[in-house]
């Protein structure tokens, strides 16, 4: 979908360590991480030995004040949990999102116009402390008849850092990570230029694993790895260049409960999924009750009631979709409208969709694989494309559109069109093109719900949601 995940392997996955490495010490700024400075997706793999380093130091509060401060630290890379300082780091970054949003003279903005976008009080979605992550990808060193899971310091991406642990990631995976290792040791056959592993869980605790290869895949290994994932309980694809083996199958069924509703998703290997499951049911909650409710303190309905948990009302009119992937929110949000739009470009994405819609006895929507640009001249111009055979665009109410789209924004193209719209869900997993994108549509729309989602806690990264209402009134494009 275009998004780089801020956890793939390589990743700068922040401050204190409980990892093992030997030799040399490794140096780097926690402080200049967090400022974005550092490269999230330096995942290189090279030569080297597993080195030492010395446990940084936990972030401390300044003196006199609420905020907190990050000590510099001799690692960035870090698999480590700090329930104890949560919240207090999550505050920090929801300062630093909403810092965005505030009138600047900078001329980094995209867009000319860097003027205070006034934001209403922002609704905070909490991450689970520990074991929150369903997906994980490590590299497999080995040094004589020992093999490790590794990740790679953004500073020093030649050099491996053994991970003992995972405690981000969901007890599926801590469970698996020493079971594999242990497989892999005992037998050569699975061990030979084995060079990475993806571990893809599900809450219910299905799981898949992934095993690259730099050499091509025998039947020795497909029948060592068969009886390998009968032990072990999981799916196992192997790939190597122009080859993948499937033992089991090569996907899992995630059931996110949302709204009291069990909802099922047919996650793919090698696809894009939300990696933690808790904040996913949180924001499709969210863009379910946005897309009704203007403000979330009267979509309560009652003091002391949780919103979140309160179905919203239903829609009379039709809902588009922009970038909707394999359907994580097209599924929740289909019974909130008449019919539904949705479009993707991916073919794969699309046929995720399509299956994940039928999975859940969903029947009103309508999946085109069209960019963005391409359903503007469809509407506005009647352009006829082939992939539109069968959707009569004429049919559709379109009042509400929901954006998911990548770290770059939507870009001004995409903007001008959804300025049509009189109600914009807009989900970011950046704060700072989330606010140049909202500059740009400042003159019809007005922001009247700003949330926040925890999906990568300890780390900078920052997910946040907006519901902006046309200034006019108008319920329709």
């Amino acid at each position: 979908r275009g998004r780089r995940d801020a956890w793939d392997v390589g990743s700068a996955l922040t401050m204190r360590a409980q990892v093992h490495v030997r030799a040399a010490t490794l140096r780097a700024s926690t402080a200049r991480f967090l400022s974005g400075s550092s490269n999230p997706a330096a995942a290189d793999c090279g030569g080297g030995v597993r080195r030492r380093f010395t446990a940084p130091a936990r972030p401390r509060r300044r003196s006199g004040g609420n905020h907190w401060q990050w000590q510099t630290t001799r690692a960035r890379l870090d698999v480590a949990v700090r329930p104890e300082t949560y919240r207090e780091e999550l505050d920090a970054k929801i300062e630093r999102a909403r810092a965005h949003f505030a009138a600047s003279s900078s001329s980094s903005s995209s867009v000319g116009n860097t003027r205070e976008v006034p934001l209403p009080e922002t609704e905070v979605f909490e991450s689970a402390r520990s074991h929150f992550r369903m997906r994980a990808e490590f590299r497999v060193w080995h040094e004589g008849e020992k093999s490790f899971l590794a990740m790679f310091d953004s500073d020093d991406p030649k050099t491996p850092v053994e991970v003992p642990s995972f405690p981000m990631g969901s007890e599926k995976i801590n469970e698996l990570m020493p079971k594999l290792l242990a497989e892999i040791e005992a037998s050569e056959t699975l061990r030979k230029k084995l060079f990475q592993v993806n571990f893809l869980t599900t809450v219910k605790g299905e799981a898949m694993i992934s095993m690259l290869y730099h050499r091509r895949l025998t039947e020795e290994w497909e029948a060592q790895a068969e009886a390998m994932r009968h032990r072990l309980g999981v799916s196992i694809v192997g790939r190597s260049r122009k080859q993948k083996v499937i033992l089991g199958v090569d996907f899992v069924r995630e059931e996110l409960v949302v709204d009291g509703a069990p909802l099922q998703y047919k996650q793919l290997e090698g696809g894009f999924t939300q990696p933690n499951a808790g904040i996913s049911v949180q924001m499709l909650q969210w863009a379910k009750n946005a897309a009704v409710y203007d403000d979330a303190a009267i979509s309560a309905i009652d003091a002391g009631t949780n919103y979140t948990r309160v179905p919203p009302e239903r829609r009379a009119d039709d809902f588009l979709e922009l970038y909707c992937g394999n359907g994580n929110f097209t599924v929740a949000m289909a019974p909130m409208f008449r019919r539904v739009l949705a479009t993707e470009v991916s073919k794969v994405s699309v046929a995720a969709a399509k299956e994940n819609l039928v999975a859940n006895g969903v029947s009103n929507v309508d999946v085109v694989r069209l960019s963005s640009e391409e359903l503007t001249r469809a509407l506005d111009e009647g352009k006829s494309f082939e992939r539109l055979n069968g959707v009569d665009l004429s049919e559709f109410e379109l009042k509400t559109v929901l954006v998911d789209p990548p770290r770059a924004g939507m870009g001004t193209e995409v903007t001008k069109f959804v300025s049509r719209f009189g109600r914009i869900v807009y989900i970011s997993c950046n704060p700072q093109t989330l606010a140049e994108d909202i500059r740009a549509l400042a003159l019809t729309h007005e922001v009247r719900r700003f949330a926040v989602f925890d999906q990568f806690p300890y780390t900078p990264h920052l997910e946040c949601g907006a519901l902006l209402v046309a200034k006019d009134g108008s319920s329709g494009g």
